[in-house]
């Protein structure tokens, strides 16, 4: 099960980077963003529990430096949102 977790979790991250790559995906876009945060952060919680620090090392930074700009983007959003309503 936990092989089926880092695939999944690795083609999260994958998916993310070849759309951006292929100019599908801005790297500050939503979707890029949420398909980062997931999949990293999947791939940290599955080298937490196989005891892999430096899996962990990368993954977890991989998902706080996503999860950050994701709640940038999001703040960035409501922010414009709640200006044009105002």
């Amino acid at each position: 099960m936990g092989q089926v977790v880092q695939v999944v979790g690795s083609l999260l991250v994958l998916a993310g980077f070849a759309l951006a790559q292929w100019g599908v995906l801005d790297q500050k876009s939503l979707w890029y963003l949420v398909l980062n945060t997931v999949g990293s952060t999947v791939l940290a919680v599955q080298a937490v529990i196989e005891v892999q620090w430096g899996f962990l090392l990368l993954e977890g930074v991989w998902a706080i430096v996503s999860a950050v700009s994701l709640i940038a983007v999001l703040r960035g959003r409501w922010l414009h949102s709640a200006r044009r309503d105002s």
